[in-house]
């Protein structure tokens, strides 16, 4: 059967709360040292159970380095179907990846019509599909390299 109220209302009032002698219960010895002291020792099926990743080394990310986000030659193809490329005076289209957020563009699909593409990095095979198209590439310099 369960208790209608809290067992520590009814010990209010005695000084040890059920507690035996007032030395068993006041120091940090009862709680095996005071925060983490133990957990390497005493306390440790408590860090397996309930903080795992507590000690050891996890993961790095090396300083200035900044993920390069990559797009093909299809995808950018696609794009240009959508409409998200704009259009100069000249009737040229001209496609700007770095305001997308992306810096690299690959060689893999093929463009189906001339474009100005405008990012910080070409691969080799990208450049010739374009220039084979009738496009145009436009190198922007890395700021953060």
């Amino acid at each position: 059967m369960r208790r209608k109220r809290r067992k520590i209302r009814k010990l209010r009032g005695s000084r040890t709360c059920g507690g035996g002698s007032v030395k068993k219960r006041k120091g940090a010895g009862h709680r095996g040292g005071r925060g983490m002291a133990g957990s390497h020792k005493h306390k440790w099926t408590w860090i397996v159970k309930y903080d795992p990743d507590h000690f050891g080394k996890h993961g790095f990310t090396p300083p200035r380095r900044r993920p390069s986000s990559e797009i093909n030659l299809w995808q950018i193809s696609q794009m240009i179907d959508r409409g998200v490329a704009q259009e100069r005076e000249d009737g040229t289209l001209v496609l700007d990846l770095v305001s997308l957020g992306y810096d690299r563009v690959i060689g893999k699909g093929e463009l189906k019509k001339p474009v100005t593409i405008i990012a910080r990095h070409f691969s080799e095979k990208a450049i010739r599909k374009i220039e084979e198209v009738g496009g145009a590439i436009e190198r922007l310099g890395d700021e953060n390299a």
